[in-house]
């Protein structure tokens, strides 16, 4: 979800093939896969010889009218997008699904991630003609998917999955079939389900309770899956894979009422506070979360500890797009609009506070603030998750060290700036224990050890730049 506190996921995406009513479906998937991108949304039908789509900035209701939405009610087959920009500009032409027109036949395209070698590949296609409308990465893969001259589509799509690196859910829509492909280390979700006989594919598994559909499986890391109007068929574009999904996917991203590998997430986040008041040693009076991430690892604190759970603090539904706030002083006030204090709680108790992660320290310190001129006795500070140190390229917004607090503070450090009386992180041993009770087969925890699986060829430091031209 759009967030002041500057950390906000990647994108959602949804496709369905094979149901009368695919554009309603897709846009009622949308509309629960929002909390992964608010800035824009589109929808892409196709009717097995062209291809249609209706796109816009925004919320889902802003981005697509009832109108544009009546105009695809007549296709059975769909993909659909909501778009957190990690990369390019935030502007309509790089609002997906893309629509490719092209003499070799139209194609929709969807993608949650992030490449690391796109500008490479983008800047040889075009010394070779090639022209961008966007600047996203996302759609190099549709123009390696026109340059190919195999008329053989799925050999196509597998030859251009690997060529490119990165993480990445996609769908792509061709008039007559639909092709759905994760990257070989799984760092983005996607999942398959089925609803009325029909089909269907979605970053999380709330999607597929709104509309009624049953989750079948998570799609595994480097694996094809191509719908047509003879079934499912299930491929592979490479046998070179791993298990690294993104941490934070179970940490703060997903729905509480979403799940991987059919553990739920509300679960995964009780357990991560259990596991929190393990390694924390400190005394109070009661617990509270930081809503709305936060609540699932207060409770399992709780549980662990013995300390009382209450509601601490009151989220603000309607403060809006205040992330954009465009200095730190009308950031600060933005972060007051959003959170309140409940005094009943708070006033004269110990209070400890769990939050799921700590980006600027902004929205942490703000809340410490709050809780003390609440009356509190003692504020202590718990997060749910190891020291953010090191920027994502897999796809969340946080691309540079400076954008961390973490990155070059201790712990003590950032414990005295925002004036707290503990800070304690969960530790990377203790957060992988959790995840391995829950079917976890290793995830990606580059952002807290730097320990990056795939290669950052696009964002390479320029030691690291002379080093490979070098051959070293």
């Amino acid at each position: 979800m759009y967030d002041i506190r500057g950390l906000n996921e990647e994108c959602g995406v949804f496709g369905i093939w094979g149901h009368p009513n695919a554009a309603d479906l897709t846009y009622m998937a949308l509309h629960s896969l929002q909390h992964r991108g608010q800035e824009g949304a589109g929808i892409v039908c196709s009717d097995e010889s062209n291809i249609y789509g209706a796109r816009g900035m925004g919320l889902l209701p802003e981005a697509i009218s009832q109108v544009k939405l009546d105009s695809l009610s007549s296709f059975n087959h769909a993909i659909g997008h909501v778009r957190y920009a990690t990369t390019g500009a935030s502007e309509l032409s790089n609002v997906q699904p893309f629509i490719f027109k092209h003499s070799k036949g139209d194609i929709g395209l969807a993608h949650n991630g992030n490449l690391t070698n796109a500008e490479q590949i983008k800047l040889a296609l075009e010394s070779e003609g090639a022209i961008f409308q966007t600047s996203s990465d996302s759609e190099v893969l549709g123009h390696l998917l026109l340059k190919a001259k195999s008329n053989n589509k799925l050999a196509n799509f597998k030859a251009a999955l690997n060529q490119i690196k990165g993480a990445f859910s996609f769908l792509v829509l061709h008039p007559e079939q639909m092709f759905v492909a994760r990257d070989s280390n799984g760092v983005r979700p996607l999942m398959l389900g089925m609803v009325d006989g029909a089909y269907c594919v979605a970053s999380e598994t709330c999607a597929f309770t709104a509309i009624g559909a049953d989750y079948i499986r998570d799609i595994e890391p480097g694996e094809v899956l191509i719908f047509n109007n003879q079934g499912l068929a299930e491929d592979t574009y490479t046998t070179n894979t791993a298990s690294h999904m993104c941490s934070m996917e179970y940490v703060y991203f997903a729905r509480p009422d979403s799940e991987f590998r059919k553990h739920s997430i509300y679960e995964v986040r009780k357990a991560l506070g259990m596991q929190l008041a393990k390694e924390m040693n400190v005394e109070a009076d009661v617990v509270i979360g930081v809503p709305d991430s936060s609540l699932q690892a207060a409770k399992g604190f709780s549980m662990q500890s013995g300390i009382p759970n209450e509601q601490g603090l009151i989220k603000n539904r309607y403060v809006g797009r205040t992330f954009i706030a465009p200095n730190q002083k009308l950031r600060e006030r933005a972060v007051r609009m959003k959170h309140s204090p409940v005094r009943d709680v708070i006033e004269g108790k110990r209070v400890i506070v769990i939050d799921d992660s700590i980006v600027r320290g902004t929205t942490s310190k703000f809340i410490v603030k709050t809780l003390k001129n609440a009356g509190a006795k003692e504020v202590h500070m718990a997060i749910s998750s190891p020291p953010l140190i090191h920027p994502c390229y897999y796809g969340i917004d946080v691309s540079t060290h400076a954008e961390l607090i973490a990155s070059d503070k201790s712990i003590e450090e950032i414990k005295d700036i925002l004036e707290v009386d503990s800070l304690t992180y969960l530790s990377v041993e203790g957060m992988h224990e959790v995840f391995s009770q829950f079917d976890s087969k290793g995830e990606c925890n580059a952002c807290f050890t730097g320990n990056y699986s795939i290669e950052i060829v696009d964002h390479l430091l320029p030691e690291d730049k002379e080093k490979k031209k070098k051959g070293v």
